[in-house]
């Protein structure tokens, strides 16, 4: 599950770095120095934000998980990885997009913005993590729930977690790859 998590952090991370670096070659309208200043206090509050969002729900997800079925189809995490981005490639195009746009009124500042997005997510996919590691479990959700439009790991059509053992994928404690 912190694979989903963690599956959007480094697109974003690296889509808002390059339109940040970008971003800072026009001298918009507010100036360079407005433009980083204000990028960087967006970089920590949408860090900020995306990293607590929602947590209540995965910690209800999370106590009320059960076991993998026999039945339960689990995905590996390539696969996983390769889904979400595939699915959602133009919503980060058009985020980049926006934030390349953005630089010519606000230098920087919308490339910061979504670097701080990825950042967000890494974080939580870091805490799921921890959370993992602490109960010796890995937490997974079924594949029909996840495909299509179903929206997010913690969304209303998401009935609950499976669980499985630390070992039981090539998948480790928050979404990293295991050796």
């Amino acid at each position: 599950m912190a694979v989903v998590v963690r599956a959007g952090a480094a697109p974003l991370w690296w889509f808002g770095v390059l339109a940040a670096g970008v971003g800072v070659v026009p001298p918009g309208v507010t100036g360079r120095r407005i433009g980083v200043l204000g990028g960087a206090a967006l970089f920590v509050v949408a860090a900020a934000v995306v990293a607590c969002a929602r947590r209540g729900r995965y910690v209800a997800l999370g106590r009320a998980a059960s076991k993998a079925g026999k039945y339960d189809v689990l995905r590996d995490r390539a696969v996983t990885v390769r889904d979400w981005r595939r699915g959602h490639r133009w919503w980060l195009l058009l985020g980049f997009a926006a934030a390349l746009g953005s630089s010519f009124v606000v230098p920087a500042a919308g490339g910061l913005l979504l670097a701080g997005v990825g950042t967000g997510l890494w974080l939580k996919a870091l805490w799921l993590g921890r959370r993992e590691r602490a109960e010796s479990a890995l937490y997974w959700i079924r594949v029909d729930w996840l495909s299509g439009r179903a929206g997010g790991p913690v969304a209303k059509r998401v009935a609950g977690f499976r669980v499985t053992g630390v070992g039981a994928g090539d998948a480790g404690p928050g979404g990293g790859r295991v050796g």
